[in-house]
């Protein structure tokens, strides 16, 4: 297929073959990105571990520095005493049975749902329907807790959970094309650098094996795994 005027010159700014630091690679992002609104900034970090094998799942949680530059939207399954702890803290919708019943009858307009221990049970029951959204609570991600309070605070200041996929990769948000390049860099360096710290002790051989980074409609950008991961 014929390249456009306009992907040619983007593909003009860098050199597709080559790796980047990240710096470099966070500053190139942004002359590549030229769509009419602000797109958003992804990192897909390829590992060299088995998803199909339980001892080399990886996944967690992790705090942007810069925030994620998105409006999140959470909804909190509490019992009735931790409603006004829950919107204090700026839970968008906080309720139980009534929310219960809106996702069974398939509403899922939100981006992060967070529960208490004791009412897992309930939720639970959502699980064909939140897990391939995404949105089932878990405690390895925080999501399930006593503290809502926190938990809400948390997601609202950029805090992001991400699993390797079946293809061994983690795809991620960190950011919006808007951010300073510096901030752009600074969070996918969180998010890398605590790849690294959740290696499995069972993968073996190269754990970092390519990092790429793009925005919504812009090219991949190499980035080199030596200026990160050393």
């Amino acid at each position: 297929m014929a390249l456009s005027k306009k992907r040619k010159e983007v593909l003009s700014k860098f050199d597709q073959d080559k790796a980047y630091s990240l710096d470099e690679a966070s500053s190139i992002l942004k002359e590549v990105s030229n769509t009419n609104f602000d797109a958003t900034v992804d990192v897909a970090v390829r590992l060299g571990v088995d998803p199909r094998k339980a001892n080399q799942m990886v996944r967690g949680t992790v705090s942007l520095p810069h925030g994620t530059g998105k409006d999140v939207k959470v909804l909190v399954l509490c019992t009735s005493d931790k409603e006004e702890e829950a919107k204090n803290a700026g839970a968008d919708y906080v309720g139980l049975d009534e929310y219960i019943n809106k996702i069974k009858q398939g509403w899922t307009d939100v981006d992060v749902i967070i529960t208490m221990p004791s009412v897992m049970g309930k939720v639970g029951a959502l699980g064909r329907i939140l897990g391939p959204r995404g949105l089932m609570p878990n405690p390895k991600t925080g999501t399930v807790t006593m503290d809502v309070a926190k938990a809400v605070n948390d997601v609202k200041a950029g805090k992001i959970d991400f699993k390797v996929d079946k293809y061994g990769i983690v795809h991620a948000a960190v950011g919006k094309a808007s951010f300073e390049a510096s901030k752009i860099k600074d969070n996918a360096d969180e998010l890398i650098k605590t790849l690294i710290k959740l290696k499995p002790s069972s993968s073996k051989g190269t754990y970092v094996k390519s990092i790429y980074l793009s925005s919504t409609m812009s090219p991949s950008i190499q980035v080199d795994t030596k200026s990160v991961t050393v």
